[in-house]
């Protein structure tokens, strides 16, 4: 799920959005100019992927800087996304992880924090614990997770999609649990602009990153190359017989025969795409808890926009009945 500045302002309306949002941090050009870690690499994918031919003019999603090869470019453009290897270093990652779990005992409680729970856990199993904790989201209070947002090495690729002046509209730690057999832990098929309602879609851009391993047995991302450049589809809960999470509305009508990519990541790695491009991701067969940690970026000439009568109205509802 995907939400604006402040805690679950998702598609509130303009006023209260932008109240709260005069609190958040802007992230400027200053943390932008540090130089890039020597192992950065563009990363290859499996699966198929589409290529094209571009001149210039024709680059509708990326924004001209030195960050970025043509090919890399090209890549995004085409296929809504682009993973970079080994950007985050092994102690950030390990520090985000302490901070979690500080969260999920209870010693550490940010303000305006969303916890959220696999709905497959009864809530007399609730605990203190990061075993009984799916996801937390809206962590801009806590100055160690907002790090994240603020890494040199992250920005310098996310000013490439949204330009120099960034706002961190959005973010999350995600702890996918091992499945029960009830296929809870997947995440149905979705566009992240669902949760937003803010435009121009072309300059946000979420940055997603591994804190471990992450392949299909732990529930990677799966993505749909290309179709960032479609619309924003209806989406709604799935007909799951498990159960379904709250908000994790899905797609309801996508070509079920279009190409998907199942993104196979190392500690580290992150992900860059697009807010329209078709994606979800697996149950989790394994015993262990898969981690990311992840943040949406938007340029800070966004604006919002009215969803009453839209397809984004039933989760501006279901916003407003949580609070």
């Amino acid at each position: 799920m995907k939400w604006s500045p402040r805690p679950r302002v998702g598609v509130l309306a303009a006023a209260m959005a932008q109240q709260r949002a005069a609190t958040r941090l802007r992230i400027v050009l200053g943390h932008l100019g540090c130089p890039s870690a020597g192992a950065v690499v563009a990363s290859p994918t499996s699966g198929p992927i589409a290529s094209a031919s571009f001149h210039p003019q024709q680059f509708q999603y990326t924004l001209d800087n030195d960050v970025l090869s043509l090919e890399q470019r090209k890549f995004y453009e085409e296929n809504g996304f682009l993973v970079i290897k080994n950007l985050v270093s092994d102690a950030d990652i390990q520090r985000f992880r302490v901070e979690f779990e500080k969260i999920c005992r209870e010693e550490s409680k940010p303000v305006g924090l969303m916890v959220m729970r696999d709905v497959s856990i009864a809530k007399s199993e609730y605990s203190p614990s990061e075993k009984t904790i799916s996801k937390i989201q809206d962590f801009q209070e806590d100055k160690e997770l907002f790090r994240f947002c603020t890494l040199p090495e992250v920005l310098k690729y996310v000013e490439c999609f949204t330009g120099p002046n960034i706002m961190a509209m959005h973010t999350m730690l995600i702890n996918k649990p091992p499945d029960t057999g009830k296929k809870t832990s997947r995440h149905p098929l979705h566009q992240d602009l669902h949760y937003f309602p803010f435009r121009p879609s072309n300059r946000i851009v979420c940055a997603w990153t591994a804190m471990e391993h992450i392949d299909r047995n732990n529930g990677c991302l799966v993505v749909l190359p290309g179709t960032h450049k479609g619309c924003l589809k209806p989406h709604d809960y799935p007909q799951w017989e498990g159960g379904v999470n709250a908000m994790f509305h899905g797609i309801q009508d996508y070509d079920k025969d279009h190409a998907r990519v199942h993104l196979v990541m190392e500690k580290g790695d992150t992900v860059f795409f697009h807010p329209l491009l078709i994606h979800g991701s697996g149950r989790n067969q394994t015993q262990g808890f898969r981690k990311a940690i992840s943040c949406h970026f938007a340029s800070a000439d966004w604006h919002y926009i009215h969803v009453k009568g839209t397809s984004q109205e039933n989760i501006k509802e279901e916003i407003i009945e949580e609070i």
